[in-house]
């Protein structure tokens, strides 16, 4: 079985029946990772494992801190995933920062962010996937949750100091994926 085969497994036993439309994220996402394969190269099938299991913290009965990434990567740890799946989960969409708003960077360290291409890709398509797994602009995603949230929560705040870097993440993604085609 391949490390994404293993990953779909996983999340679907933790998504699909208690979360579904976290589950339609997460396949949108995966969706997102296998339109990049050709600009991940041998990486690939990491991509799309960490874009399939990128919110498994969400999982009722993994969420201990409420904070996902960090919760699926504690997770993924205890069942040895590999380390790297692991932090790229731990890390996805600027978790750092989050995780320093929500007083959680002490536990989040434990995990190391690689801050490289395939890093930059996941949360490319993390932001380009909507809550039901369809595909979207990423400043319009940035916008809507912004208005899902609304304005005063821990949330909006984050994704409103976090816009800047995940965007460039994008970018930076974007361009990786046109130069590969070329």
């Amino acid at each position: 079985m391949t490390l994404f085969g293993w990953a779909f497994d996983v999340a679907e036993r933790k998504l699909s029946e208690s979360l579904p439309r976290r589950w339609s994220h997460v396949q949108g996402v995966a969706e997102r990772a296998r339109s990049l394969r050709s600009a991940a190269g041998e990486e690939a099938d990491l991509l799309e494992s960490a874009a399939i299991l990128h919110d498994v913290g969400y999982a009722p009965d993994i969420a201990t801190t409420g904070f996902h990434p960090l919760d699926g990567a504690v997770f993924l740890r205890s069942i040895e995933a590999p380390d790297r799946l692991v932090h790229l989960v731990a890390h996805h969409s600027y978790a750092e920062l989050e995780a320093c708003l929500r007083g959680l960077s002490a536990e989040l360290s434990e995990f190391t962010d690689e801050r490289g291409p395939i890093r930059d890709a996941l949360w490319y398509c993390d932001l380009n996937t909507t809550p039901d797994g369809e595909e979207v602009d990423a400043r319009e995603r940035i916008a809507e949750i912004k208005q899902r949230y609304g304005p005063g929560h821990l949330v909006t705040t984050f994704i409103t100091e976090a816009a800047p870097e995940l965007l460039a993440a994008v970018d930076r993604t974007r361009q990786r994926a046109e130069a590969a085609v070329s």
